[in-house]
């Protein structure tokens, strides 16, 4: 048996502010346990919900020194789902209305303490892992505290690590001095082979350099972020790493989004009862949000962040043109003001056509999922992207730009070949997009049998955890054995 640790900032159904909590709450569960103990170490944030709360009981405490000051360090823990979670318990850092907060300096301060903390609680729980799995910048310093500690003796030494980048834009950079002060790690450590990045440091570099194998979250966004449009900055070292950096893609938890089990829909549909009764669920939507009737006019959804990095610049240029045609359109989150008052516009101009639902709702995305004929999603870059595995779970055809884990899990509809999941689009181009667009309609208009043979496809296809599980399973194993 051999015992696995996953750190993260996040992680469902504590605390999930992104995709990040949906893989750390959902993977654990995915491996065998005759042959993995996998447990799970959090922060233990005021902002989580109270039933959360409740459940956990206190394990100890110890004081640690970070940035200089002696820090309360509680462990709490709770079995969920049969899996144990830890919490790391201190007010001063872990007390703000959200996980993360404005100011750089002290997230990086915040999360610095809980890397020191994870490795620091290990002896007091006494769980010592064979493999510690970390998540994001956020956990950055884990392997390289790890290292650090290795001289303090034997208990740390031969414990491996692996780095999962979720998303290379966030990387937790602050000045090398600040960092130096709060980490009260060595000088050795912030050189430019190690945790510098442009005379400043960074904590996930920290990780990338530190750690014995690195993952993201798509076999093309590990490609692509050897290259400078998707490196931010970081592909020198990408290219470096090759040897230890492999795409997993993330999974679905298909028990959440089960669309002949999920109680939030109009009518439960199974592959074979679609036909029927998506309609159903189209109808139901049409009515909720105060679109025209409708069950032949082609339903387009979005449920996003409303940032650049999602592709709305794309949407915003071709967004009048598009309302031209037979097509409804339904959006659902929040994000850039511009973009959020962009589909406030449209749907005011194109009144029974365009809904516009600036705010998150969990069931009206689930109910979008399963009413909608086509799904878009044209990304600036995706290391993975969930949506397009609920689209898909739900035969809601994806409409795509190919990128990350986007063109990984979206197999692009050939006519003549009759094979293909969804349709996509290879240049970050708005008339592109909207030809790709236009081609489903006319596949859904005037080749409807077709449309349903790519909805079947859709269906059958297997985006459940097992499929990451397994791919997780094999490269722990090449660094710990079976």
């Amino acid at each position: 048996m051999k015992n696995i640790l996953f750190a993260s900032s996040e992680c469902v159904p504590f605390i999930k502010t992104g995709g990040l909590a949906d893989v750390v709450g959902s993977l654990p569960k995915y491996f065998d346990k005759k042959k993995y103990d996998v447990r799970v170490v959090l922060p233990k944030y005021s902002c989580m919900k109270q039933e959360w709360k409740d459940m956990l009981e206190y394990v100890d405490h110890f004081y640690m020194d970070i940035a200089g000051m002696d820090q309360y360090v509680g462990i709490l823990k709770c079995v969920y789902d049969k899996i144990t979670f830890y919490f790391v318990d201190n007010e001063y850092f872990f007390s703000g209305f959200a996980p993360y907060d404005g100011d750089p300096k002290w997230n990086i301060e915040k999360y610095a303490f809980f890397s020191k903390a994870v490795l620091s609680i290990l002896p007091v729980i006494g769980f010592r892992p064979d493999l510690i799995h970390c998540h994001d910048w956020q956990t950055g310093l884990i392997p390289v505290y790890l290292d650090n500690f290795r001289y303090l003796g034997e208990y740390y030494r031969g414990i491996k690590t692996v780095m999962t980048i979720h998303n290379l834009k966030f990387q937790g950079v602050w000045d090398t001095k600040t960092v130096r002060s709060i980490t009260g790690l060595p000088e050795y450590y912030f050189v430019p082979d190690k945790m510098e990045a442009y005379k400043d440091a960074n904590l996930l570099k920290g990780g990338i350099v530190y750690a014995d194998k690195v993952t993201t979250v798509s076999q093309t966004y590990a490609e692509e972020i050897k290259t400078p449009f998707y490196g931010e900055a970081l592909d020198g070292l990408m290219r470096a790493r090759d040897n230890a950096l492999c795409g997993i893609v993330n999974g679905l938890d298909y028990e959440e989004y089960c669309p002949f089990l999920d109680s939030r829909i109009a009518k439960k549909f199974t592959v074979d009862t679609f036909r029927k009764n998506k309609v159903a669920n189209k109808l139901a939507l049409q009515e909720e949000l105060g679109l025209n009737k409708d069950s032949r006019t082609m339903l387009i959804g979005m449920v996003s962040r409303l940032t650049d990095q999602k592709g709305f610049d794309l949407v915003d240029y071709i967004m009048d043109e598009l309302c031209q045609d037979a097509v409804q359109i339904v959006v659902l989150g929040t994000g850039d003001a511009r973009y959020e008052n962009m589909f406030r516009h449209f749907a005011w101009k194109y009144s029974g056509k365009v809904s516009a639902n600036i705010f998150y709702s969990e069931d009206l995305s689930h109910r979008i999922y399963a009413s909608c004929d086509a799904f878009l999603m044209p990304s600036l870059f995706e290391p993975c992207g969930l949506s397009q595995l609920m689209s898909l779970r739900y035969g809601t055809i994806p409409i795509v730009r190919e990128t990350g884990g986007l063109k990984d899990t979206v197999e692009p509809y050939n006519e003549f070949e009759k094979t293909g999941t969804g349709f996509s689009f290879t240049n970050y181009n708005a008339n592109e997009m909207l030809n790709t667009i236009r081609y489903a309609e006319r596949i859904y208009y005037d080749k409807k049998r077709d449309w349903n043979k790519i909805v079947e496809r859709a269906m059958n296809k297997d985006f459940s955890w097992k499929n990451s599980a397994r791919q997780y399973d094999e490269l722990y194993k090449s660094l710990i054995g079976e």
